[in-house]
């Protein structure tokens, strides 16, 4: 089970079950100020059993709990900035054996302040019993309103991963002037798995065909990818293009995740812009830029462009309605230009995490021996020249060593990751 800001997952039925559901839960209740909490599930078979143990825990505590049933994490998360608190039934971008939950105080996924108010036992003094009240959404009213009305049509073809943005995704660039096709509805016919960070998207780059742009979801709705020309881009070019875009709504201070291609930093700064670095993780993204009053950002690594002024987590529908207004004007063409010249890789390996700590602590001194500058916000970065870097970090959501690598020169940035990946797993050998 990984317990981290991102949230509470495992794997269904082994490392997570319903009295962990009811004993985190019961935790959480005591950051619950307002007595009111959302709640809403992504498609996973387990998701129904989840949601219906954390109302009742909720109710329990005598919180009123405003069920979404089945609706992607932004949804929840906007909603839980009007009623104080949520509760997203998902495990992410996971297989689908494994579930868990994400947690939303004010709007914003928890800090890691608030962490050990929901894995630690709280007692919670009794104050009646809640109730349970279905809940209707403005959201797709309130993106439209952000988005504006995209011109001429524009051809997209939406993948939703048998995901939580069925019906969400497709209404609102539907409502906003795009001519939509779905693909890949239901969660038992999907083509793929609930990751397109990591999947080829074969699907969705043959029906794109002639389209305008195809966006591939999630399971939660939270990640976007997005293919163009019958190729599938980065995560990092979504975070790019939603950058351009909110660059041109006015806003001039950014967050960026430690691991995010040094080319959307370099944009920003171009267009008069100011780039402030986070740890990985949206919670860490956001908690910053609440701090630092900042108007737009997120994490290349998971495709996640946040715009707090709309929502405090990544968003990915909305960001497929801002991608979509761009279509055809010279700040699509001039961002995606851009970023093409860098090359992003991102790998990972399995290391027991017990081990986690130790092997990032070897790894650190091996690597400020060979590289002139080392961060340590996150994990241990390399800085290899100015277009080029590694980041190795342990997993917020599995129990895997991370390698991030980017550089002007493909061959070069596949070299970056192999050496370093021998590196992890070589230091791991040594401290077994």
């Amino acid at each position: 089970m990984k317990k981290t800001i991102s949230g509470i997952r495992g794997i269904f039925g082994e490392d997570l079950n319903l009295r962990d559901v009811l004993e985190f839960c019961n935790n959480f209740s005591s950051l619950v100020e307002s007595k009111k909490c959302v709640i809403g599930k992504d498609t996973r078979p387990s998701g129904q059993m989840l949601k219906d143990t954390a109302s009742a825990a909720l109710m329990k505590n005598g919180i009123d709990v405003f069920n979404l049933e089945t609706a992607p994490t932004p949804v929840v998360f906007r909603e839980a900035r009007n009623y104080g608190a949520g509760i997203m039934i998902s495990s992410s971008h996971n297989p689908l054996e494994w579930n868990g939950m994400k947690f939303v105080i004010n709007g914003r996924g928890i800090n890691e302040k608030e962490l050990p108010r929901i894995i630690e036992r709280q007692e919670i003094p009794k104050r009646g019993i809640g109730t349970q009240i279905d809940l209707s959404t403005s959201y797709i009213d309130d993106a439209k309103k952000i988005i504006g009305d995209v011109e001429n049509s524009p051809e997209i073809v939406v993948d939703i991963g048998g995901g939580a943005a069925k019906g969400f995704a497709s209404e609102l660039l539907r409502r906003v002037g795009c001519n939509v096709t779905v693909i890949n509805e239901d969660v038992s016919a999907s083509t793929r798995g609930p990751d397109p960070t990591s999947d080829s998207l074969s699907g969705l780059i043959a029906t794109t065909g002639k389209k305008d742009i195809g966006f591939a979801f999630d399971l939660d709705g939270d990640r976007l990818v997005v293919v163009r020309n019958g190729e599938r881009q980065t995560p990092d070019v979504t975070l790019g293009l939603g950058v351009a875009r909110s660059l041109e709504l006015g806003c001039k201070k950014f967050v960026l995740s430690i691991d995010t291609s040094v080319s959307v930093e370099k944009f920003i700064r171009e267009k008069g812009g100011s780039v402030q670095r986070s740890k990985v993780g949206e919670a860490n993204v956001m908690d910053l830029m609440l701090k630092d009053n900042a108007q737009a950002g997120g994490e290349g690594s998971s495709g996640g462009f946040i715009l707090p002024e709309f929502n405090y987590c990544r968003e990915g529908l909305l960001t497929s309605g801002l991608i979509a207004s761009m279509l055809g004007t010279a700040q699509f063409t001039e961002i995606l230009s851009y970023m093409q010249g860098y090359n992003q890789i991102r790998d990972k390996t399995r290391i027991d995490s017990d081990f986690h700590d130790k092997v990032i602590e070897e790894v650190k001194y091996k690597l400020s021996k060979e590289y002139s500058e080392v961060i340590t916000l996150d994990g241990i970065k390399g800085i290899i020249d100015e277009d080029s870097w590694v980041l190795v970090r342990k997993s917020n959501t599995e129990d895997m060593i991370r390698v991030s690598a980017e550089s002007d020169n493909k061959e070069k940035c596949k070299k970056i990751v192999k050496d370093t990946l021998e590196l992890v797993s070589q230091s791991y050998e040594k401290i077994r």
